[in-house]
C-alpha cells in the first residue's frame, strides 16, 4: 500500500500533527472542470481569512494537483469532464484545509481505494507530473485509505516562523 515518496498512514498514524488545530474549511467539488479553479479560489480565500496569503503559491499549487488526480482517477472524470459521462448523482471530491499551529495540512477525498502512484516523470508527456510537484512543493505528502470506501491525499506546509 505504500508508494514510494509518499506515506500511508497507518490506523494509529505515523506523522505527528502538532496539537493545537486553530482553524479548519472545507468544500465538495463536483466532477466538473471548472471544480479545480473553485479549489483554487477556495485555497486563496481561506488562507486570507487565517492571514497566511503568502503560503497560496505552494498551497494552490498542491490543491489543483490534487483535486485534478482525484477528479481525473478517484471519481473517473476524463479531461473536459462532459456532463455525459457522469452519473446522474455524481460523486465529488472533497477538500479540506486545516491551519494546525505549525502547519497548513491540505487534504482531498475522493470514492476511489486505490492510492496515487508517482511514476518515473517524461518530461515531454503532457500529464505525470503532478505528484512530483506535489513533493517538491510541500514538507510531506502522503495518502490513507478511508473505512468503507475512498481515501484521503494530504500535504503538510510549514506555517511562516516554522520553516
Amino acid at each position: 500500500m505504500r508508494t514510494e515518496g509518499s506515506r500511508t498512514l497507518a490506523p494509529s498514524g505515523d506523522v505527528v500533527f502538532p496539537t493545537q488545530r486553530l482553524a479548519s474549511s472545507a468544500c465538495e467539488l463536483p466532477p466538473r472542470l471548472e471544480s479545480v479553479r473553485e479549489a483554487r479560489m477556495f485555497t486563496r480565500h481561506t488562507l486570507q481569512r487565517w492571514g497566511l496569503s503568502e503560503l497560496f503559491d505552494n498551497v494552490a499549487l498542491v490543491t489543483s494537483e490534487l483535486v485534478t488526480n482525484a477528479l481525473r482517477h478517484g471519481v473517473g472524470a476524463e479531461p473536459g469532464w462532459p456532463a455525459a459521462s457522469c452519473p446522474a448523482a455524481p460523486p465529488s471530491v472533497r477538500l479540506s484545509l486545516a491551519h494546525w499551529t505549525s502547519r497548513v495540512v491540505c487534504s482531498v477525498r475522493d470514492p476511489s481505494d486505490e492510492g496515487p502512484m508517482e511514476k518515473v516523470p517524461d518530461f515531454i508527456a503532457e500529464s505525470g507530473r503532478g505528484l512530483h510537484l506535489v513533493a517538491s512543493c510541500s514538507d510531506a505528502w502522503g495518502w490513507h485509505p478511508l473505512a468503507g470506501t475512498g481515501k484521503v491525499v494530504w500535504a503538510l506546509f510549514p506555517t511562516p516562523g516554522n520553516r
